[in-house]
């Protein structure tokens, strides 16, 4: 496969940026405004996944009740305070500038998929510098579905104009492979992300990665 027919899905965070600092804070925030008590940070960990709204309802539940209504009015206050300190103490993970740098003079097109709201991924990538690498990003509102939904990476692989079959998703999580799956695509984890609180070796995937210059040699041929 060379470089020019293949493309790069990238999960963002856990696979990019390590966000988590950010979104504990905004989730402190939220929950002390609520009244109810906070989560740690390693409890946010295995929240994050699925996108803002299931972030949210797992601080909810966790503390208490979560209805419908005290979901929706909770959103609100935690997108409130998250927009206060988006990228504010997120971190790039060791490697990833590296791997970007190596794909993109190699000419591979790149894509950031992400279940992070288009109004916070967009800002937290330009404030992390990554911003230049990717032609498409998907986020988690863009369309309808997200993942593990097949739809925002097969939405991807469109705007690239390269076919599923011909790219790699990397990512950090069952939502990352049963995407990909789905998809028709191979994918990669990174062992060093969220994963839900999954053992990410637990996970059917075509590879671990330990740093994303480890996917290089399979990518840039």
């Amino acid at each position: 496969m060379s470089p020019t027919r293949t493309a790069v899905l990238f999960d963002l965070d856990g696979t990019l940026l390590d966000s988590i600092p950010d979104l504990s804070e905004a989730c402190r925030r939220m929950m002390a405004e609520l009244g109810r008590p906070p989560h740690s940070l390693e409890a946010i960990r295995t929240f994050v996944g699925k996108g803002m709204v299931n972030l949210v309802r797992r601080c909810l539940v966790e503390s208490g009740s979560a209805q419908d209504a005290e979901v929706d009015a909770a959103v609100e206050v935690f997108r409130r305070h998250y927009a206060a300190v988006n990228g504010e103490r997120t971190v790039i993970y060791p490697g990833v500038v590296e791997a970007l740098e190596a794909l993109a003079a190699a000419g591979v097109p790149m894509a950031c998929v992400t279940n992070k709201p288009a109004a916070f991924t967009g800002p937290l990538l330009e404030h992390t510098g990554i911003a230049r690498f990717f032609q498409v990003t998907v986020s988690g509102d863009t369309l309808p579905d997200k993942k593990p939904h097949p739809a925002p990476l097969l939405h991807a692989c469109a705007q690239l104009a390269v076919p599923a079959a011909a790219a790699w998703m990397i990512g950090d999580s069952a939502n990352d492979a049963e995407a990909a799956r789905a998809a028709g695509m191979p994918v990669l984890l990174v062992t060093y992300g969220y994963s839900e609180g999954m053992s990410v070796d637990s996970i059917e995937c075509d590879g671990l990665l330990s740093s994303l210059v480890d996917a290089l040699p399979r990518i840039v041929v």
